[in-house]
């Protein structure tokens, strides 16, 4: 049974959980919504303390999930769940709180593989960490550009890979001049990746979408040999593909 039920879309609450629909609203209130049944499900039974509030459907219950004590369950009316529901998926949503992400020292040296990433697309922000939560990444800086970890559109790419990740903010590109190494960026135009000798503790630069890198950074650039059928891989699966043999370099 729902703790309360709130129908208005003018409702104090419910604006603020519309305003989670958009970076500005996540960055303002520290607040994301989480929908899907596998990942609501697992992101209750292994992070239950990140979350306050369960928004159900109207005439739902949460009988199949497991509750921790003290989150506030509250039945929604149709519209306005619905207006938040952005992934249809028509089942209870989950709204958690956004962790400190905070400022990294970019002068300080890297431990382990440490990503550094401007990408603007949530939906590709997302796979891109569901890749690093796999091939152990040990920390993902996002840069001044990179879209919002908790968009909505990143949580449903990365299912749940947010919580497994050491995240933090970085600085615009030209602060990257200041960063220790090594440093290493993933460019078409770099030598090729295939003999290339992993260090254990690195920086992974990866460009923008359709930019890549600005002109005059000074990283060490590699490239991933393809066949040339295709002009280049897209961003996030050529990070996963470097964070790929990162892994198998640091497990021999």
């Amino acid at each position: 049974m729902a703790d309360r039920i709130i129908e208005s879309p003018d409702n104090p609450s419910a604006r603020l959980w519309t305003a989670l629909l958009e970076s500005r609203g996540l960055r303002k209130h520290r607040r994301f919504l989480l929908a899907g049944r596998k990942t609501v499900a697992e992101a209750l039974a292994q992070h239950p303390g990140r979350f306050e509030t369960l928004l159900l459907p109207p005439g739902a219950d949460a009988a199949d999930l497991t509750l921790p004590a003290g989150l506030e369950r509250i039945q929604l009316g149709r519209t306005l769940f619905d207006r938040l529901d952005v992934s249809g998926t028509g089942l209870p949503l989950l709204v958690g709180v956004v962790p400190e992400m905070p400022m990294i020292d970019l002068s300080r040296p890297p431990q382990g593989l440490e990503l550094v990433c401007a990408l603007g697309d949530p939906a590709n922000l997302g796979a891109l960490l569901r890749s690093a939560a796999a091939f152990g990444a040990s920390r993902v800086i996002l840069l001044a550009d990179a879209a919002h970890p908790f968009h909505p559109k990143c949580l449903r790419a990365a299912s749940n890979a947010q919580f497994a990740l050491a995240l933090c903010r970085g600085p615009a590109w030209d602060g990257l001049a200041q960063a220790a190494g090594p440093l290493l960026a993933l460019d078409g135009q770099g030598e090729d990746l295939s003999g290339f000798a992993w260090p254990a503790d690195l920086r992974l630069v990866l460009g923008e979408e359709g930019r890549g890198l600005p002109d005059g950074l000074a990283v060490r650039r590699l490239a991933i040999p393809t066949t040339g059928a295709v002009e280049s891989l897209n961003a996030t699966v050529a990070a996963s593909l470097a964070l790929y043999g990162h892994y198998l370099a640091m497990r021999g």
